[in-house]
């Protein structure tokens, strides 16, 4: 049975768990409606722009978590505890690998250029949020942009990786390398006192 849900906020997390089963593109308005349980004429309600604008809602949505859960954390925080914080977070947002990245999957998909600045600043945020956390640590520029690159890097290819073949484990080994060599840079770089 259909609800008629009104709200975004009860809304939105559904329609970002269609996307992740179908792909923007591939989540018709039938699908939605199916996962969300909510009516088709409920979603263009709250949704006038249609799935262009769930999309960029879902996407404002997730750049809003990071930004509060990772960026800031990494640009502001203590960079020891930010470092060890990120890895957490990281974990539990994308459920120990078991759930995918959707700003990765959009940045894949045929309509990447609908949300080319969002995908571009997600990214780009992070690789610089994590970068700048390991100069204040320690490292060196070159080596800390570097490491970002490759961390992030890592981290979509292990989610990739454990959904294909069906193996969350291999996202957790992923992220504990890139914790354990995170260290080792900082510590192979950061003068002795």
């Amino acid at each position: 049975m259909l609800r008629l849900t009104r709200e975004k906020s009860d809304i939105l997390p559904l329609v970002a768990e269609a996307f992740r089963a179908f792909g923007y593109e591939g989540a018709s308005f039938s699908q939605i409606t199916k996962l969300t349980g909510v009516s088709k004429g409920s979603l263009y309600h709250v949704f006038p722009g249609g799935k262009e604008q769930m999309a960029a809602e879902i996407l404002a949505g997730i750049n809003g978590w990071f930004v509060k859960n990772l960026f800031e954390p990494l640009e502001t925080g203590e960079p020891n505890a930010a470092l060890a914080h990120m890895w957490t977070e990281i974990d539990r947002y994308f459920h120990a690998g078991g759930r995918i990245c959707l700003v990765g999957a959009f940045a894949l998909d045929a309509t990447r250029e609908h949300f080319r600045a969002a995908i571009h600043d997600y990214f780009n945020r992070w690789v610089e949020a994590l970068s700048r956390c390991l100069v204040r640590a320690g490292a060196e520029p070159l080596a800390a942009s570097a490491f970002a690159e490759h961390t992030v890097l890592t981290i979509q290819g292990g989610l990739i990786l454990a959904r294909a073949i069906h193996d969350e484990a291999v996202f957790s080994r992923a992220l504990r390398r890139l914790s354990d060599s995170a260290e080792a840079l900082l510590a192979c770089q950061t003068p002795p006192h």
